[in-house]
């Protein structure tokens, strides 16, 4: 599993969901999205909706019909109900993960330590690649 640990300090975390969405949906995969804030949830699926001039992220609740069908899927807990490959854990908080190909956990400064305990979680584990990407000036750079 590639677990990817990203500090987002200039743009809303809904924004860089967005980001990482386009980047998923563009290598044909599948997205899960999990916040425990419903208010976070709604701000991430209008960012999704939004997400370009020319385009939009297609997405939905979990728990609303035909949410198996949806690219991007949202959700208060872990259930790939669409069959998503990918995980994006939007609120911060480290989940149990082994069920993803690929993990990003988004974070702000104030929750860093959480995020270096959630890494040093991972210590001695062969099987999960990690990544550490810091925002500066609006842009994304790869720290460890």
């Amino acid at each position: 599993m590639k677990l990817d640990f990203w500090q987002y300090t200039d743009d809303p975390v809904e924004k860089v969901v967005a980001l990482i969405a386009k980047r998923v949906l563009g290598e044909g995969a599948r997205l899960l999205v999990v916040s425990g804030d419903p208010d976070q949830r709604a701000a991430i699926s209008r960012a999704l909706w939004q997400a370009g001039p020319e385009s939009f992220l297609a997405n939905g609740e979990a728990d609303a019909p035909g949410g198996e069908a949806q690219p991007i899927l949202l959700s208060a807990e872990i259930n790939a109900r669409n069959g998503a490959t990918h995980l994006i854990l939007a609120d911060g908080a480290f989940r149990d993960t082994d069920a993803f190909g690929r993990v990003f956990l988004l974070f702000p400064p104030d929750a860093a330590p959480a995020a270096r305990q959630a890494w040093r979680a991972q210590d001695g584990r062969a099987d999960v690649e990690r990544a550490y990407f810091e925002q500066q000036d609006g842009r994304w750079m790869k720290k460890g």
